[in-house]
Formats: C-alpha cells, structure tokens, sequence
C-alpha cells in the first residue's frame, strides 16, 4: 500500500464523488474534466491496492472499502479545511461556491450580497443559479448547490435554514387598467402553483372583491410585470422587483386591494455541511436583514 503517494487532491476528489453522486458531477465541482476524475480514482486505487467502485448498470457506486474510507476521511478532511481556514484570513480562501435563489430572493437580496462577496473573498468563483424553490431544495440536499436563498419557509430535514427577514407583496396594475376597472373585469396574474407563494396569492384573490376576476398563471414575475405595464391586467408583486416602475409611475396600486403578508425569506445550507468557507458564507448570509417596507 503506498500510502505516501496519496495526496489531498485524490481524497477531496472521492469525498465530492460520494456526495453528489456520479464522476461527472464531481468533476464540475472541481472544476476539471470527467477523465481526470476517473483518473484520479485509479491512482487512488492503485495506491490502496482495492477497488473503491463498483459499476452498477450506467451508475458507479461505492464498495465497502470505497464506504469506509469516505467515512473516516470525512471528518478528517473537514478538520484539515478548517485548520487551513484558521491559519489564514479568510479573505484568501479560494474555491468555487454554488448558490442558488428564486426569482423574487435573487431580485431582494442576492445582488448586494454577491457584490459583497466578490469584494470580500476575491479568489472565490460564484455560480449562481436561478430555479424553483423545488428545484434549490434539490440541489441544496444533492450537494449541487452550497447555498440557497428562497421565499417563504424551507422545510428539509437535510437541510439548515436561517430566517432573514421579509418583503412586501403589492397589488398593481398600470394607471390605464386602474381607469377602467369599474367597467371591466381585468384578468389576475399569479405565480403558479410550483412558487410557495401561489396559495398566498390564490388566498387574497379568493378574499378581495376581484374574486370573480379571470385568473392567469405564470412562473416568471418579471414576465408579468411586462404583461401588467402593457395593460394587460393587475399583478401581485414583491416590492424590490416593481420599485422603479412604482417610482417612475407606470405601475400603481390597485384601489380597494386587500393587504397581504409580507413574504418571509430563508437561505439554506445543507444540515451536515462541514466546509469552513460555506459556512462562513452562511453564516454571513444568515444577518441580512430584509425589511417589508423597502426590500433591502
């Protein structure tokens, strides 16, 4: 067994195989090929003198060796990261950390957050990815994300969630739609029923005296914010994403609209996450402060 020739590089490789799953996977979040990967496993192998995968059909699972020695070199690989973490200033950290957020999250609070970042930690790569909050929870529990900002509550039992704060949800519709709503019934826009925000929505349309109104759906809110300021009816939207069209006059509230909650807002980390630079991105993420009035 030739240990002394195994390096870091071939543990942290096995460690991001197991957690997400396939070489493929892994390679991306190293950032190298699917080769180098393979090749990797091989050298580790050989080193080893036992096969650590199994093929199983198009899938490569893990032997029991393969089992017991991501289970001890995890903790041991965790507690190398954080000692290297506390040797030096974490603004020197480097690395590739994946976030993800939802569409309305992305527009209240991501922007400042990742400009922060990107001055902070100069020498870490963001990937962020706008999806679903199905999909973020996901990605999140499979490891293809680190970090997730959503509306509304995330509930996993995989996953570690910290409330940071809440924005208002606003009825609008453009100055010439709210002239005629006494004579037409305009149709509603909605998120649909794949946002946590749809039974919000569907609840103060249900109570408003616009019940009778048509109900159209759609999963893009910046999509209907264009179909709104075109005249095409009234929209409910989270403040951040309609505060220049509320400014600038091109969308107003619509009169006689019930009041609706303000939408709390989560990010998420996986509950057994153990890399010192994603927790600390966390942790920081954790103390934003949103507020409903103004949505940053």
């Amino acid at each position: 067994m030739s240990i002394n020739r195994i390096a870091f590089y071939h543990l942290e490789t096995l460690l991001w195989i197991a957690r997400l799953g396939t070489f493929a996977a892994a390679a991306a979040r190293l950032n190298t090929t699917q080769p180098a990967i393979s090749a990797r496993v091989r050298e580790l192998e050989s080193h080893l003198g036992t096969a650590l995968f199994r093929r199983e059909g198009r899938t490569m699972a893990l032997t029991p060796a393969g089992r017991e020695l991501v289970r001890e070199s995890e903790p041991l690989w965790t507690r190398f990261q954080g000692v290297l973490m506390g040797c030096s200033d974490i603004s020197g950290a480097t690395g590739i950390v994946r976030i993800g957020a939802g569409e309305i999250a992305a527009a209240s609070c991501l922007p400042g957050f990742v400009a922060q970042l990107g001055r902070d930690l100069p020498h870490v790569s963001l990937e962020v990815d706008i999806a679903l909050t199905a999909d973020l929870i996901q990605q999140l529990a499979s490891g293809h994300a680190d970090l997730a900002f959503a509306a509304g509550r995330i509930a996993h039992p995989m996953l570690r969630t910290a409330p940071i704060g809440n924005v208002d949800l606003l009825w609008l519709a453009s100055p010439a739609a709210v002239a005629t709503m006494a004579a037409t019934r305009p149709p509603i826009w909605s998120l649909t029923n794949l946002s946590p925000l749809y039974r919000i929505m569907k609840d103060a349309i249900a109570a408003s005296d616009l019940a009778d109104c048509p109900l159209n759906l759609c999963n893009n809110v910046r999509t209907m914010i264009d179909i709104v300021l075109e005249g095409g009816g009234i929209g409910i939207f989270p403040r951040p994403m309609a505060r220049q069209q509320l400014a600038e006059g091109r969308l107003v509230p619509v009169p006689g609209a019930p009041l609706m909650p303000p939408v709390d807002f989560h990010v998420a980390v996986r509950a057994a996450e153990a890399d010192p630079l994603v927790l600390a991105i966390f942790d920081r993420a954790s103390r934003l402060e949103l507020r409903s009035e103004d949505g940053i």
